[in-house]
């Protein structure tokens, strides 16, 4: 029987991407099956890498950052680093699973835009594009098997194509994704890698300025552009991912609330509780009860027309 790591451990359990040549081929495609037992994996846990899923069949929820979706195939799941997921009561699941580290999308650096608003969903109808994904993860499976010539940039060039067609799940039309026109956009891009870096283990941590130091502006621009961007100033954006971070280590983990407070380099627990209150109207103990061993938050409504995340 395969053990895993206890669902309330001291800090949430973070895979990285282990294929048999990540320096050369930092990708890898397969079923439930063949990619093995953590990839359906029952307690909350977050990636060093990105996860395509397209489920064909069977039964349970899918829950990714405290929202819990019904497995209802087929179905996309999109999850990217950082985030937390795991599946619950799932049974009897096929389809493809596809992991791959941000170097593999180096071709197409804008798809990692079109992957973060798929990501922002647990779940969500493949609708008209079920049959072609479907046809086009079974050749990119058959790519990584028999490792014909050119394999690698068959594979980037799929994944490529993948990308658009979950893209057009969330109502996109035409070849092009918005990531495609944002990029063109210096407000947008900028807003894009700042978003990447936030979503980091540990990016909302750092300060306002951090970010503009690491993005090469200056903090005044850097608040005009990711407003003009966002409609949001970096602060607040911050202030999210800090609590959805904090949301993800009182649901998923059994640390303590000051132990949580110095992970996000709160200067003292009450400072912490007053933050999360505000933020969320409940203190942290009222949320880990809410959240309960299922590691969701029951509040948020998980449905078809569930929004797209930030």
């Amino acid at each position: 029987m395969d053990r895993f790591p206890d669902t309330r451990c001291s800090e949430l359990p973070l895979h990285r991407l282990e294929v048999p040549l990540p320096h050369l081929l930092p990708f890898a495609i397969g079923t439930f099956d063949t990619i093995g037992p953590l990839s359906r994996a029952a307690f909350p846990h977050r990636h060093t890498f990105y996860e395509i899923v397209h489920v064909t069949g069977g039964s349970g929820a899918h829950v990714l950052d405290l929202v819990r979706r019904p497995v209802e195939p087929p179905q996309l799941c999109v999850i990217t680093p950082g985030q937390v997921h795991h599946w619950d009561g799932a049974q009897g699941l096929t389809g493809h699973v596809v992991l791959f580290n941000e170097d593999f999308l180096l071709p197409h650096a804008d798809d990692a835009s079109a992957l973060r608003a798929l990501a922002g969903r647990p779940g969500h109808p493949a609708g008209d594009q079920a049959a072609p994904i479907a046809a086009l993860l079974a050749d990119m499976g058959g790519e990584y098997r028999e490792l014909r010539p050119g394999y690698r940039n068959v594979l980037r060039a799929s994944l490529h194509i993948l990308i658009t067609r979950a893209a057009r799940t969330l109502g996109r039309t035409g070849g092009t994704t918005d990531a495609s026109a944002a990029a063109r956009d210096r407000a947008s891009e900028l807003a894009a890698a700042f978003g990447r870096l936030l979503c980091e283990p540990g990016g909302a941590r750092r300060p306002v300025g951090w970010y503009a130091r690491e993005l090469g502006v200056s903090a005044g621009h850097f608040q005009t552009l990711v407003r003009r961007a966002t409609g949001r100033t970096p602060g607040s954006l911050i202030r999210q991912q800090q609590t959805l971070e904090a949301k993800r280590l009182l649901a998923g983990t059994d640390m303590t609330v000051r132990q949580i407070a110095h992970l996000g380099r709160f200067s003292d627990p009450a400072y912490f509780c007053r933050f999360f209150r505000r933020e969320t109207g409940m203190s942290p103990g009222e949320f880990r009860g809410r959240a309960g061993p299922n590691h969701h938050d029951p509040r948020i409504e998980s449905i078809a027309g569930h929004p797209d995340g930030p």
